[in-house]
């Protein structure tokens, strides 16, 4: 029989993980707007290349080792088996500590050769100013895995909301203080304004883990036990056993992201003869079209992360028929969100960069085509969140995988012939970014429709939202383009176009608006699964 405090505690922990990597998303959306504006391009590019490499070798200490960990201590902590829970952790630091040390060393003392893999050496000094993230990274993924594993959900999450606090309230100071140094020394230092802003983020993991650490030393448990625990070797291959395939199936995407960047920037220089800067330059005006597709994305997750585990527990109590009417809300919800957010933002791509980049309008405008394709890759973007997540519930969790490898060297092959081309150049990579998440898309659903007990009707599904997106999007850009032109004369061009913009999405957001309800794309049983949805579905009159 289920103990109902367990179930309970269980819920509210994963409420309580969940609201924490919500609100880190967020403010990692929100942290890019003003970055980029300080970095600018070429300082955008740097940043970026930095970060992938970080996030790559972080694969190795965050994908599945943690969870081995967080696995293996829950069964210690279910058996009452207090030492095999401190010989878990003991054992399980060392290792942490060891790769650790490991990638911080290679970030630091190796950060000109990755920076020259990536056809970016300008980038060295922001790779080593992230290096030592990932001893730190390496250190609180042992940790967080421990207290999870514990069913305490609450130290990752403060410990979580710290890091991105810092990156902020740190990372952004400091690069607009060099910033300025190098502007009033009339130096270009744009390398060191991005390791001034991605030193934040070391910042952000050092705190995270003198968090952790004094948590963990102030709520010890000093209870004595008597079993006996395994030994440190025996532990060992357990946490590798359970962590490595996992670990090497999510090193696929930042394997393709790794190599990715270095076809562009090594195209740029070498197909098109331009030097490094210039190249950075271009590779950084699409980088920053492509923060607004994931700052997309990054609001639509919460989303799925609160429907996905009921569509997981109707599986697990094969009630299959209350399954795929949850798994089709969260189609009618995410193309509700998604669709409309990608057509918004092809329709008024150059306007709204022009809006967020006041301090880079030369930039702005170049990026704006670029998000004129995002837009719509927008929509696969959010799309493959949701199919990946459905894939998993299935249990099929070696297909996204598999997809994302499809989807990862289609973006590899058209970024060399059409990066390589003159008459495209840096315009291919979005082209390529669009294709690569069409393919994982693709794949995505037809395997889902493979799984499903009751095969979803995807045009049934898509058909509405995509016809009052295409509405919404013509009447956003008349509403722009008018209010834009009456404005043009009495104010500066910045003022007119952003409230213009500003017109036009709230224009766009009305006419959506009555569509939605006017065509019936919701029904109720979506609108009762967001906060406050009951009263909203009865003002809606949705059935």
């Amino acid at each position: 029989m289920s103990n109902p405090t367990k179930k309970q505690s269980f819920m509210g922990g994963a409420a309580i993980l969940a609201s924490a990597v919500v609100v880190v998303k967020l403010i990692g959306a929100v942290y890019k707007l003003p970055l980029n504006n300080i970095l600018g391009d070429v300082g955008k590019t740097y940043f970026d290349t930095a970060y992938l490499i970080y996030n790559f070798l972080n694969i190795f200490a965050t994908a599945g080792l943690p969870l081995a960990i967080s696995k293996l201590t829950s069964q210690a902590h279910a058996q009452g088996r207090e030492n095999e829970k401190r010989k878990i952790f003991r054992t399980s630091i060392w290792l942490f500590f060891a790769l650790g040390l490991a990638g911080s060393l290679l970030m630091f003392f190796g950060a000109d050769q990755l920076a020259a893999f990536e056809a970016n050496p300008m980038a060295a000094q922001a790779i080593r100013a992230l290096a030592p993230a990932v001893f730190c990274v390496c250190l609180l993924a042992c940790m967080r895995g421990y207290t999870q594993g514990q069913g305490n959900m609450t130290p990752t999450a403060v410990s979580q909301v710290l890091e991105a606090l810092c990156k902020v309230g740190l990372g952004l100071p400091l690069a607009w203080y060099i910033l300025r140094l190098s502007r009033a020394a009339a130096e270009d230092n744009m390398a060191g304004v991005a390791a001034g802003a991605i030193f934040g983020v070391s910042a952000g993991t050092i705190l995270s883990v003198f968090f952790l650490i004094s948590y963990l030393l102030t709520h010890r448990n000093r209870a004595d036990s008597l079993d006996v625990p395994s030994s440190g070797g025996a532990i060992l291959r357990q946490v590798l056993v359970i962590g490595i395939p996992i670990t090497l199936g999510n090193s696929a995407l930042g394997i393709i992201n790794l190599i990715d960047t270095k076809i562009v920037m090594g195209r740029l220089q070498s197909a098109l003869l331009l030097s490094e800067v210039d190249a950075a330059a271009l590779n950084g005006q699409y980088r920053m079209a492509m923060d607004m597709p994931n700052m997309v994305a990054s609001f639509v997750y919460p989303v799925t992360m609160s429907l996905i585990p009921f569509a997981a527990a109707a599986i697990a109590q094969r009630d299959t028929a209350r399954a795929d009417r949850i798994i089709s809300s969260a189609f009618r919800i995410i193309a509700v969100l998604a669709i409309p957010a990608g057509v918004g933002l092809s329709v008024l791509s150059t306007p709204i960069m022009r809006l967020i980049l006041p301090s880079r309008q030369e930039a702005a405008a170049a990026a704006g085509p670029h998000l004129q394709v995002l837009g719509l890759a927008t929509i696969f973007i959010c799309l493959m969140i949701l199919t990946n997540a459905i894939l998993q519930t299935y249990g099929k969790e070696k297909l996204p995988i598999f997809t994302v490898i499809a989807g990862g060297v289609t973006k590899i092959v058209m970024n060399y012939v059409l990066v390589g081309n003159p008459e495209i150049n840096i315009h291919g990579a979005p082209i390529s970014t669009l294709c690569c998440y069409l393919v994982i898309v693709g794949l995505n659903l037809f395997f889902v429709w493979k799984y499903s007990a009751k095969k979803p009707r995807y045009l049934q599904l898509f058909a509405k939202p995509v016809l009052a997106s295409v509405l919404m999007g013509a009447g956003a850009w008349a509403v722009y383009g008018f209010v834009n032109r009456t404005l043009s004369g009495g104010h500066s061009a910045y003022g007119a176009n952003a409230i213009a913009v500003l017109a036009g999405i709230l224009a766009g957001v009305a006419v959506y608006g009555v569509l939605v309800v006017a065509l019936r794309i919701l029904r109720a049983e979506d609108v009762r699964s967001i906060p406050h949805g009951e009263k909203l579905a009865r003002l809606l009159r949705l059935k």
